[in-house]
């Protein structure tokens, strides 16, 4: 017996220390800087990026979790009007999400929340958790101990909305992606549709009436109190020179006449391409993703009046164009961006976004890959870090930059499980890396976890800091 109870005081005090080492790696028990050695892809060059942490941004000054949270996540102390649906507010300059029971709210999710389907995986899924209905629980059980609130775009919903205290959910309905696969033309690209040289098929005659039928299938969850709204669609090409990309079109297409039409009423019957100005472009460009925020979220508003409309998923050289931003806040409730290679938000960046779409803005998808999984790593536009608690490091740094800033309303981390290699129907840009917060046999990366855990649970008291900070 003595010598069991032994045995018992060496195994707590080895977990003790243990638990003692990842605090100090992790950077909880320091104030030094910090830099993160990362790459852009295998094999090219480490690059040191300054890093921001919890410990370092408040001078070492602990911030305590967030308590007294509504069902849904919202902090109960600081209350809206109660609508019984998500809406948005500006209040003392910064933009909030306001849950239904009208507590302001901001919303931390992970993209992709499914399962995989190659042989190894449904094995490992099989044994761990038998059934959808108890991966559901345990992966919402997951999510919740760590912070997060939510679920970003392409989650097994209905598994996960079925959990007995579910997390508040979104969904993405690809109006043009499916019109185009409708209509013809379109093509896989890795992360997203491809379309004839660039051009979406806004100016098609058929475009509106289709959508307006496309979103009748959105008043399934119109009276949902835990959705919080509708993805238009994903990474549309939005491009700077869409007026040359228009016109060049085959004259049989619709948008190539549209362009045309277009240009001659702005610039004379005689007007050609080489008449076209930088003022053109941008007058154009505002035109055309108006067109398509003013058809889709019309759509989606008659059929679902009660939820947010959460745009279409920014990326790219459209994150640089206030024109893109004015067109989608005239007709989007919040304007969400995937934002890869960057480090840290650019404040000026962001301000831009807000003030130019007079909109909230929400990050849809970012992400760090480790070495350390082992994992090719060769696909996705996420930086490449070295170990797990790198990737930890990247998300404090991350979200800190987005909680300073008075118009983010929440963020989606891309994604909830590792690519699979196996997996021979992957989109081009998921296929061998390490992108999860769990491994694709269902296993999690703690040091990752950890981080994720410190900021979430304290997101609500970070936000007052920084107010305060910048009140002084």
């Amino acid at each position: 017996m003595r010598a069991a109870g032994e045995n018992a005081r060496y195994r707590w005090l080895r977990l003790a220390l243990m638990a003692l080492a990842w605090q100090v790696s992790a950077g909880y028990a320091q104030e030094s800087p910090l830099s993160v050695e990362v790459a852009t892809k295998p094999g090219s060059k480490w690059v040191a990026k300054e890093t921001r942490g919890l410990a370092q941004a408040f001078d070492g000054v602990n911030v305590r979790e967030d308590k007294d949270l509504s069902r849904f996540g919202g902090v109960t102390s600081r209350r809206e009007k109660a609508t019984g649906f998500f809406h948005t507010a500006r209040i003392q300059g910064r933009w909030w999400l306001v849950d239904p029971e009208g507590c302001l709210f901001l919303h931390r999710g992970v993209t992709s929340v499914n399962r995989l389907n190659t042989d190894a995986a449904r094995a490992a899924f099989d044994g761990k958790f038998q059934t959808p209905q108890r991966w559901a629980e345990s992966t919402t059980d997951l999510l919740r101990d760590h912070g997060f609130n939510g679920l970003g775009a392409w989650t097994d919903t209905d598994a996960m909305r079925a959990a007995k205290q579910p997390l508040v959910y979104t969904k993405i309905w690809n109006f043009m992606s499916s019109y185009g696969k409708k209509r013809g033309g379109t093509y896989q690209k890795p992360g997203h549709t491809g379309y004839p040289n660039d051009c979406i098929f806004v100016f098609d005659a058929e475009f509106e009436a289709f959508c307006d039928e496309y979103a009748q299938q959105l008043s399934k969850d119109r009276d949902d109190p835990w959705l919080l709204g509708h993805f238009s669609d994903n990474e549309l090409p939005i491009k700077e020179d869409a007026l040359k990309k228009f016109l060049a079109l085959p004259e049989g297409e619709r948008g190539h006449q549209a362009a045309w039409q277009w240009l001659r009423k702005r610039r004379g019957n005689h007007a050609t391409i080489d008449d076209i100005e930088t003022a053109d472009q941008s007058a154009f460009l505002e035109f055309m993703v108006e067109r398509y925020f003013l058809i889709v979220g019309t759509s989606i508003k008659k059929h679902d009046p009660h939820h947010l409309y959460l745009g279409c998923r920014f990326h790219g050289g459209a994150l640089r164009l206030p024109e893109v931003f004015r067109a989608a806040g005239r007709h989007a409730d919040v304007v969400s961006v995937n934002y890869y290679h960057a480090w840290t938000p650019d404040p000026k960046r962001m301000e831009m976004w807000a003030s130019e779409a007079k909109k909230p803005v929400i990050i849809t998808e970012w992400y760090a890959k480790g070495v350390d999984s082992g994992m090719g790593n060769t696909s996705g536009a996420g930086w490449l870090v070295k170990t797990q608690r790198d990737r930890g490091l990247f998300y404090e740094n991350f979200t800190l930059g987005l909680l300073a800033s008075k118009n983010c309303v929440g963020w989606h981390w891309f994604k909830y499980i590792d690519n699979d290699p196996t997996d021979r129907k992957a989109d081009p840009s998921n296929t061998d890396s390490n992108k999860g917060i769990l491994n694709n046999r269902y296993e999690p990366y703690p040091p990752l976890l950890e981080s994720m855990k410190a900021i979430n649970k304290r997101a609500y008291g970070i936000v007052e800091r920084f107010d305060q900070d910048a009140a002084k």
